[in-house]
């Protein structure tokens, strides 16, 4: 086993900010057993939070290709919160990745600031990349809707014989076709589509198996968001949201006694506010009848600060990756997928899911 994970990163925007910053906030944790928010060990599998080293990026604005992470990180479009400002230059430049379907044809429309702005540099050679800087993980952060870049950047990882934590809903890790390319050549994943720390996905999957563990009936549901950030901004092109959609019903569906008529659920992204910049609100609402068939409703509002609100599930995903490459896995990983994912290649409670991961961290459960 390697002393250190060395991380390759594809899509530079928030949630890669709020991840770099986290490296450095959290530095000096060591094996004791302080709380760190996000994060499931301190010390898991023997790799503490600063045996994570970048070693490659990759991105498709111009403001950012060719510049070193720790500042293209801070560079508009990316409008998280910044907590840790202080980052050393990481001697790690954003190359120009391809293009593919990971820009929505109406981003070039909007203000300097939001929008993305295409370099127009050639692209480099994703795999001779992973190869020469022996990156151990790629973490695929395209936006919402890039199936085809998403399928690309699995097959470089491939290739290259890097493992790779897919965080958005493209479907690899839980297509049976793309999780075979993995198995068989000994590469793990872990996928599809992070679930955030404390986001609108995790809660609304727990009230509803909170409602069937107490018999209650529900009858309707919806789950609406808003947010400012380049990823809400490009989710206004409806057809890229097809797997988003699919990925963040399923999770729930998943929780419910008896799975909902497609009329009585709606979970999906909702709209664009710019002023709302990285802060998503999500609203919840379950109808549903208890005892007697009298009738209830819940109804919850959550704000959160989106990126960095999975970026210490993404630290320990990668760190589950890491360890399945150190014991020669290949596949996807089943438990740390259902435990961090919200389209994994099978659901389970997420109680019995956390303890699966723990069994396979300590080496009792394979994958």
């Amino acid at each position: 086993m390697s002393k250190e994970i060395r991380l390759a990163i594809a899509g530079v925007g928030n949630c890669a900010s709020s991840l770099i910053q986290g490296l450095f906030y959290y530095r000096g944790v060591g094996s004791n057993d302080e709380l760190v928010p996000g994060l499931m060990h301190n010390v898991l599998g023997g790799y503490k939070i600063s045996d994570i080293r970048p070693v490659a990026a990759f991105d498709v604005d111009k403001r950012k290709v060719g510049k070193d992470l720790s500042e293209a990180i801070f560079i508009k479009p990316n409008c998280t919160k910044v907590f840790q400002g202080d980052i050393p230059n990481l001697s790690v430049n954003v190359m120009r990745g391809p293009t593919l379907d990971g820009v929505a044809d109406h981003m070039g429309e909007f203000h300097e600031d939001r929008a993305f702005r295409v370099s127009n540099e050639k692209p480099v050679d994703i795999v001779k990349i992973l190869e020469e800087t022996k990156a151990d993980v790629l973490i695929n952060y395209m936006p919402v809707g890039s199936e085809e870049a998403t399928r690309y950047y699995a097959d470089c990882a491939i290739k290259a014989g890097c493992a790779i934590v897919n965080c958005m809903p493209a479907f690899i890790a839980s297509n049976t076709e793309w999780e075979k390319k993995f198995r068989d050549v000994g590469i793990p994943i872990v996928g599809d589509d992070i679930k955030s720390q404390i986001g609108s996905t995790i809660v609304h999957r727990v009230l509803t198996k909170l409602f069937a563990d107490r018999g209650m009936k529900i009858d309707k549901t919806y789950q609406l968001n808003t947010g400012g950030n380049t990823d809400f901004l490009n989710m206004l092109e409806r057809t890229r949201l097809k797997s988003k959609k699919i990925s963040k019903t399923e999770s729930v569906q998943s929780q419910a006694t008896k799975r909902f008529k497609d009329e009585n659920i709606h979970i999906g992204p909702s709209d664009y506010v710019p002023w709302q910049h990285d802060n998503k609100i999500g609203f919840i609402r379950i109808e549903g009848r208890h005892f007697g068939d009298v009738p209830m409703d819940l109804e919850l509002r959550l704000s959160v600060e989106d990126s960095p609100n999975s970026a210490g599930v993404v630290i320990d995903a990668l760190r589950c990756a890491k360890l399945a490459k150190d014991r020669g896995i290949g596949g996807a990983l089943v438990s740390p997928s259902s435990y961090f994912m919200k389209h994994p290649p099978q659901q389970f409670p997420d109680s019995l899911a956390k303890e699966m991961v723990e069994q396979f961290i300590r080496g009792e459960r394979e994958r």
